[in-house]
């Protein structure tokens, strides 16, 4: 069974960052940590805080606030600005710069396909608001870098798909590749309600979906290794929205 440090490295790179509590929650109910200890949160709290503190940039971890913890980007990428002290500085994005960079483009690409798309500057779970030829979308925007396993990772919240919008309800999920290259997923609210029916989306908690996707052979796949199904139709076909 894994350590505390390991199953903590599991759990950030599906999604970080995340406070010590959800690391811990997260791991006991995927089976990756198994304790008989009464305050497991805290104990994950001094592994991740000692690791920081002991390896200082060699850790694999990082402090990004209070109880929240993000995995250390192995390559950093350099900033040729200066700081005035004649030193480079390294900057690295969070998870929560890469979610909005994602709206972002998602954005952009409506704007050149002709709809009129703004985002929201409120979270009430939907992040994108298009017009186009009369018609209105509602948009829900997830991002994620490739992870370690080669694949990407997104998190849905039970409380966006049980919620009403009004328009057509989309789900476009934002992949970045090693050298930054970008394409999407983009699905329609029900084609996200069948991949739920079908278990290609996961549940992973009582409040949380999860969509794993792989990209094989110049083809897309969701889902567990036995249950994936290829979504070739929807890899940047932004035609669909209409």
């Amino acid at each position: 069974m894994p350590s505390f440090r390991e199953a903590a490295i599991q759990i950030l790179s599906c999604e970080s960052p995340l406070h010590y509590r959800e690391i811990t929650r997260r791991a006991i109910n995927q089976g990756v940590l198994d304790t008989a200890g009464r305050t497991p949160e805290f104990t994950m709290n001094a592994t991740l805080t000692n690791d920081i503190r002991f390896n200082g940039n060699q850790s694999s971890f990082v402090r990004v606030s209070e109880g929240e913890y993000a995995l250390r980007d192995p390559n950093p990428t350099p900033n040729n600005s200066n700081n005035g002290n004649g030193r480079n500085r390294n900057i690295v994005p969070n998870s929560q710069y890469i979610g909005k960079a994602g709206e972002f483009y998602v954005a952009s690409e409506l704007l050149f396909r002709g709809y009129n798309a703004s985002i929201m500057s409120l979270d009430e779970g939907m992040d994108i608001i298009a017009l186009k030829n009369n018609k209105l979308f509602s948009i829900q925007v997830k991002t994620s870098n490739l992870h370690r396993n080669n694949s990407y990772v997104f998190d849905i919240r039970r409380v966006a798909l049980d919620r009403i919008y009004a328009g057509n309800i989309f789900y476009i999920f934002v992949m970045i590749e090693t050298n930054q290259r970008k394409s999407s997923i983009i699905l329609p609210n029900l084609r996200i309600d069948e991949l739920i029916d079908s278990r290609a989306i996961t549940e992973v908690s009582n409040n949380r979906f999860r969509l794993t996707c792989r990209k094989r052979r110049d083809s897309i796949y969701i889902g567990p290794l036995r249950l994936e199904q290829e979504l070739n139709f929807y890899w940047d076909h932004w035609e669909i929205m209409r």
